[in-house]
């Protein structure tokens, strides 16, 4: 007989056990070695059944077992030990708490994501996303930083993966009880749940209640539809990540933006937390949290919309993650209205207004939709990319944004993502630091960085590095065997049939890992462009070689789960299967064994469709060496010292087919030609591979510090966070008001500024030619309409010229007004421009806008430069010059 409501009874904890709920309920334990060791010794057995969660252990532990351990002296100083130092971690003094800025700082931070990766305790995270969330609040915790995280509350998660007999993904969706998780509900000073509400088209609420986890130092709030409140459409808004249609997925991210906002108060309020100064929009899907901070402006200073926008994007971050436009979300024009239309929420806001923040409003754009990234960009005076090649991408796909900029000037940098070494790095790891340098370096080098922390590690002993690398492999072995007869179980197989089961690979063979979500750009199946020398590798006598995969496809890509039925096939074979294996539903519990375990990580995606590829730094960290396409941090970071380019072919335009044989025969011939014969060769009395040994140093000492969640999380606080509270601090209502007022007379005037004439005077080039070290005077005529010059800027333009004339890796020189107006109301500007590079040359000149208030001179996408060559002079529109 079914049940028709499921809840969970717990025990009551002895006194003296009582910091054991505090233990459970802040996911610290989730990085903190000691923590788990402690829940593990109350129920071994238990701990494993509860798949190493703590909330769940004590809701399954008996209650003798807990008297028994109320009366152990032992378990009780432990405890008291622990308890001791998460009080410690959480209200101690950290990195941000001693930074030189002290109280330029902002107070508090909210980061908003669609997805969190904690713990798979807390299955909240489909991929990539919600993993580098998830170790971005863990980070900040480790430094002290006082962020807030703001979610959504999946009651169905993603989606749990298995096969087919035939290999084909299928999708379960379990039901999470909230009760089961490591969270807990928000309560006002009365004790009643607080919650959030939206207004929806035809008089329908929205409500959701609002729970908290406690990432270490960092509350990360969850909002959760499932109300009673609620209709039964409203109630299923929370109901999956990534799920449903454009009304579902709209409703999704107004909660998470605009309900988001309202949490992040109630939160506040009740706990007394410091109200953030600065937001950080993780991604575009919560781009809405600037409307709903712009009607807070609106009614609670009074500022009209324009002044609300100004204020806004002052303390607003913006990170895209997408390299593709496909990748971002957009909706239909009349949607977004009706839902902010009279009636709905957000009233009192021009629905005008909130679309044109959407609008696709440059050449190849779509006026009927609404674009989340556009809107997420034009809210935040400041955005990056994840990566430097990632950033460069982002510039040029978002170029339209700053029409007459090249894609260089494009305000867009970067922050090249991190990972939360203490969450990915194997405890084997972690105790092999301990010993060489010593437990305080240890935790100081995984969590804050630094490379004086790291260079130790290369004092550690050939073979000491060499028998954690077999442990490791053992330890993935075993997991390995474990999860595929596990799987084929689920596929229908009887287990008297899986016998060949515990020959699957073996500890002493070259691994290689591929790990990640399978849309067709990452190319799950490049590795199978020739099956016939797969097999080979596979199957060599001297120099074999494994490979680990696994990765889940979109439910709704039936290609992507084509390229996994492809794979899994492929791994059937009764003559590899020993070598190759499929494993379903990766997740952050399976990736914890599988990164260290792998002597190499593997990613093929097309370049430069990645990124940032985090999984490789996971990699990395446990002394596995990259064989990678040279995209995401590894485009940058990639050093023959500890690893391998795949070579690419990006010169071929569409024509695909000949593109993916070039790179799949360049993987066979890297892997045949110098990894395997790397691993494989043994020198000297030792019979150590000692090049492949001084690869994997070479990777914890130089690779380390680089790829730390903590470096990441540094870069944003001093470039970002920093730079947004002091705007914010700095525009105040009249301050905004001002701003709005002078954006608005500038593009009023912009139209009719223009670069009328520029002329070279002392040194002068002479036949085309100058010399090295000369500096040339411009004089440059320009119509500024009603602006001044303290309205703008006016620069000179130089550097070095391609074939056609586009000035690349240009310097900027500022000219200053020299004369006017004149009766027409012109200005003369002059100034020097030195001539310093050999080689074809040039320069052209330019007019911007120019505010305090500004983060960058493009911030307004306004910019005059001479447009024929009348108005440049004799010196030409490019004002090319040869330099000898």
């Amino acid at each position: 007989m079914k049940a028709i409501r499921r809840f969970t009874v717990r025990p009551v904890l002895p006194e003296p056990l009582l910091p054991l709920a505090d233990l459970a309920r802040n996911l610290r334990w989730s990085w903190h070695a000691e923590t788990r060791e402690l829940f593990q010794s109350v129920d071994p057995e238990g701990w494993q059944a509860a798949g190493g969660d703590p909330v769940r252990l004590l809701g399954a532990v008996s209650a003798h077992r807990l008297e028994e351990l109320a009366g152990d002296r032992r378990f009780l100083r432990r405890l008291a030990v622990v308890a001791a130092d998460l009080d410690d971690y959480v209200h101690g003094g950290r990195w941000y708490q001693s930074h030189e800025e002290g109280a330029g700082l902002p107070a508090g931070i909210a980061y908003f994501s669609p997805e969190f990766g904690i713990t798979a305790a807390l299955p909240q995270y489909s991929g990539g996303l919600g993993i580098l969330a998830g170790d971005h609040l863990k980070a900040a915790s480790d430094l002290g930083v006082p962020l807030i995280g703001v979610g959504l509350l999946y009651r169905h998660g993603y989606f749990r993966q298995s096969l087919s007999r035939d290999g084909w993904q299928q999708e379960h969706y379990p039901v999470l009880d909230p009760n089961e998780l490591p969270v807990s509900l928000l309560r006002d000073a009365e004790g009643a749940p607080a919650r959030v509400s939206l207004s929806l088209p035809g008089g329908r609420a929205l409500h959701a209640h609002i729970w908290q986890a406690r990432v270490g130092r960092v509350p990360l709030l969850l909002l959760d539809s499932d109300v009673e409140d609620n209709d039964a459409g409203a109630r299923e808004v929370t109901d999956r990540l990534y799920g449903g249609g454009s009304d579902h997925r709209l409703l999704q991210e107004m909660l998470l933006g605009i309900g988001g906002v309202r949490a992040v108060r109630t939160y506040c309020r009740i706990t007394g937390h410091p109200d953030p100064e600065v937001f950080h929009t993780n991604e575009g899907h919560a781009g809405f949290l600037g409307l709903e901070r712009i009607r807070e402006l609106e009614g609670e200073q009074g500022l009209g919309f324009d002044a609300s926008v100004e204020a806004v994007r002052a303390g607003t971050v913006f990170t895209t993650h997408t390299p593709v436009p496909a990748g971002i979300d957009r909706f239909e024009r009349d949607l977004v209205a009706r839902h902010f239309g009279p009636g709905a929420e957000l009233a009192g806001l021009p629905v005008d207004g909130i679309l044109e923040l959407g609008a696709e409003s440059y050449p190849g754009g779509d006026p009927g939709v609404f674009n989340m990234a556009v809107m997420g960009l034009r809210l935040a005076q400041r955005a990056n990319g994840v990566s430097t090649l990632h950033g460069a991408v982002s510039r040029g796909m978002f170029a339209g944004l700053w029409p007459g900029f090249d894609p260089a000037d494009v305000p867009i940098t970067s922050v090249t993502n991190g990972v939360h070494a203490p969450t990915w790095v194997a405890p084997e790891v972690v105790r092999l630091g301990v010993r060489q340098i010593g437990a305080g370096r240890t935790e100081d080098a995984l969590s804050v960085g630094g490379s004086e922390r790291w260079d130790a590690v290369a004092d550690i002993a050939d073979q000491d590095i060499w028998d954690l690398r077999r442990v490791l492999r053992e330890q993935l072995v075993q997991e390995v065997r474990d999860r595929l007869r596990a799987s084929w179980l689920q596929r229908g197989a009887a287990d008297a049939e899986l016998g060949w089961v515990d020959s699957v690979l073996d500890p002493d063979v070259l691994t290689i890992g591929f790990a990640r979500r399978v849309p067709s750009y990452k190319r799950l199946t490049l590795m199978l462009r020739d099956p016939d020398r797969l097999r080979r590798l596979l199957l060599d006598p001297d120099r074999p070689v494994q490979i680990v995969v696994a990765g889940k496809a979109h439910p709704a890509d039936d290609g992507g789960k084509r390229l996994v039925q492809e794979l899994v096939r492929f791994s059937d074979d009764p003559r590899v299967r020993h070598r190759i294996v499929f494993l379903p539903d990766y997740g952050m519990a399976m990736a914890q064994k599988l990164y260290p375990g792998c002597d190499v990580w593997l990613n093929n995606p097309l370049r430069p469709l990645e990124a940032c590829g985090t999984s490789g730094m996971k990699a990395a960290l446990n002394g596995c060496l990259n064989l990678s396409v040279l995209d995401g941090w590894w485009d940058e970071w990639f050093e023959p010292d500890f690893g391998w380019a795949i070579p690419t072919a990006d010169g071929l335009g569409t024509d695909e087919d000949r593109r993916d044989d070039l790179e799949a025969n360049a993987l066979y011939d890297l892997i045949e030609g110098r990894v395997a014969p790397r691993f494989y060769d043994r020198v000297g009395r030792s019979g150590l591979p000692v090049r492949w040994i001084e690869m994997v140093r070479r990777t914890l000492v130089s690779l380390g510090p680089k790829v730390l969640a903590g470096r990441m999380v540094r870069e944003y606080v001093e470039r970002l966070y920093a730079p947004a509270a002091r705007a914010h601090r700095a525009l105040n209502a009249d301050a905004a008001r001002d701003l709005a007022w002078w954006k608005g007379r500038v593009r009023a005037a912009w139209p009719r500024v223009a670069v009328e004439h520029v002329e070279a005077l002392a040194a002068a080039p002479v036949n085309g030619t100058a010399e090295l070290g000369a500096t040339l005077t411009l004089r440059v005529r320009v119509a500024l309409d009603a602006l001044t010059p303290e309205d703008v800027e006016v620069q000179a333009v130089a550097g070095r010229v391609d074939p056609q004339d586009v000035i690349r890796d240009g310097r900027t020189f500022p000219l200053k007004p020299a004369a006017g107006p004149d009766l027409e109301g012109r200005w003369m500007y002059e100034g020097p421009l030195a001539l310093d590079r050999t080689g074809p040359y040039g320069y052209t000149v330019r007019i911007l806008p120019a505010h305090p208030m500004l983060a960058t001179p493009a911030e307004l996408g306004l910019v005059a430069a001479p447009v024929d060559t009348d108005a440049a002079g004799d010196a030409g529109a490019g004002g090319g010059v040869l330099l000898r």
